[in-house]
């Protein structure tokens, strides 16, 4: 057998005033053919997988580019369209091959292309033929377009949110094409439109049970060859943006049509219970002042840079000092001029520093004050599970009794090696201040007294009912109150 991988990955905030040009990819990940790290990526993992696959099986594996950037606004034209052609080029050059594996986001806009991915998989589709398998691993947090649909054999998507078990459902991919390769399976997709758009963390309920329930429904039926749920991406404004449940079956379509239509109600049904517990940074910061026990992490959740923000909000920070905290740390203030200057002057070195909320309305006010700085580290890194995530040249700073890390390539907060690496314990401060949504939750809750998710600011369109979008559907819930009502009188 001889099989293609390859990656190009974003997601994209179409609200979002920082635009994606190939220095971005190569800031976060850009691997020509054979140069893929041993650590996958979030959405590298189809290749990392297939290079273990391949060698058990005795098949040759050709690779191909593997492109991520981190989440931001539109991509530019050019750079897509260069990445793009980069890799089906490597494909073309492949000929021929039985399968055709790949790794994407699902949620990429490029200026001119409202539908990157589908873009890329029709014309996939059209090198390889209709006989060659085509399959892909996908971040849920993305638009699943018809036109995706009618390319690929079949798709699978992260399951859990935070995205832990994007190399489980990279081996989950792999199965089902190993068996559909040797004959034992047909697969088969269905999908059904839940007309809804919500957040769906799976570190709680009713999402935890839910996806459980998923996993038991694959394990126990043999018909079930997987099952995903396409949460959707709310900040993408595009006319399939929304939720989605798709079943992949062993060409049982009707089955799996049914299953689809069953599982998206009910997940329809209980919209508007999934999101976190939501308060503002003043009752975050006094929270977090009560508590008898540290660390607590204020998540700064709709700052969030793997929601393409800029990550640079000020507004959490300005309580904290309005509060005279100190024994806090944050991580971490995206301000590559500032990093600069701090690099510039030097550790130990006390310097006016002005820093933070460049980006946008709403992320507060620029931080104007005496600083020290106290540590500097070059492509500095954390740990997200089994990968890395690089967040460029930073500065660790001291303001007003603040430790404050200062990046230059924007990253969400994974990991508290974010704190170790720059010489912070996250262990031994009060609070911590992170940016992210959830992705934070799997590793800082293992040292967390307390987590309060806060919603600070409005650097992110996080109410779709409130949301200005153009082009995204009206006919879905909060923008309209019921729209499976005529669906239900039909029936």
């Amino acid at each position: 057998m001889r099989i293609f991988t390859a990656a190009l990955a974003t997601e994209t905030n179409t609200f979002s005033p920082i635009c994606i040009d190939r220095r971005a990819f190569e800031a976060s990940l850009y691997a020509p053919p054979g140069k893929h790290p041993e650590t996958p990526t979030l959405c590298t993992a189809p290749i990392t997988v297939g290079r273990r696959v391949a060698a058990e099986k005795g098949w040759q594996l050709i690779e191909g580019t593997a492109a991520w950037a981190d989440p931001a606004g539109l991509v530019n034209r050019q750079t897509y369209e260069e990445l793009r052609d980069e890799i089906l080029g490597q494909l073309r050059s492949a000929l021929p091959v039985d399968a055709v594996v790949l790794g994407l986001h699902g949620a990429m806009v490029a200026d001119g292309y409202e539908d990157t991915e589908g873009d890329l998989l029709t014309r996939v589709r059209e090198i390889v033929g209709p006989d060659v398998l085509v399959c892909v691993e996908l971040d849920p947090h993305s638009h699943l377009t018809a036109k995706r649909v009618a390319a690929a054999d079949f798709f699978v998507f992260f399951k859990e949110f935070p995205h832990t078990d994007f190399v489980d459902r990279a081996e989950d991919l792999w199965r089902i094409a190993v068996d559909t390769l040797e004959g034992r399976v047909r697969p088969v997709m269905s999908v059904f439109d839940c007309r809804m758009i919500d957040v769906f963390p799976t570190s709680r309920e009713p999402m935890r049970s839910f996806v459980d329930k998923l996993m038991r429904i694959e394990r126990e039926d043999p018909d079930v060859l997987s099952l995903s749920v396409v949460h959707g991406f709310m900040a993408g404004d595009v006319p399939e943006m929304g939720t989605k449940m798709v079943v992949v079956t062993d060409c049982r379509p009707k089955k799996g049509q049914a299953l689809a239509r069953e599982l998206g109600l009910e997940l329809f049904e209980r919209r508007g219970t999934f999101r976190m517990p939501e308060i503002d940074e003043k009752q975050a910061v006094a929270a977090a002042i009560a508590a008898p026990a540290g660390p607590v992490v204020i998540a700064d959740m709709w700052d969030n840079p793997g929601g393409g923000t800029a990550g640079d909000a000020t507004v959490v920070l300005e309580e904290l000092l309005a509060n005279s905290v100190t024994h806090a740390a944050i991580g971490t203030i995206w301000d590559p001029m500032a990093v600069q200057i701090c690099m510039a002057a030097g550790e130990g070195a006390e310097i006016p520093l002005r820093f933070g909320a460049k980006s946008a309305p709403g992320t507060g006010h620029p931080i104007d004050g005496v600083v020290r700085v106290v540590r500097l580290v070059r492509n500095a890194e954390m740990r997200f599970g089994e990968s890395i995530a690089p967040f460029g040249d930073a500065a660790h700073i001291q303001y007003r009794g603040i430790d404050i890390i200062l990046n230059s390539t924007r990253a969400q907060s994974f990991d508290p090696s974010l704190f170790l690496v720059m010489g912070i314990d996250p262990s031994a401060k009060k609070i911590l201040i992170v940016k992210s949504t959830n992705h934070f939750y799997a590793s800082f809750s293992k040292i967390a007294s307390q987590i309060l998710y806060c919603s600070a600011g409005t650097p992110y369109p996080n109410d779709p009912a409130k949301t200005p979008y153009r082009r995204a559907r009206r006919d879905i819930w909060p923008i309209t109150s019921d729209p499976h009502a005529p669906q239900r009188g039909a029936a």
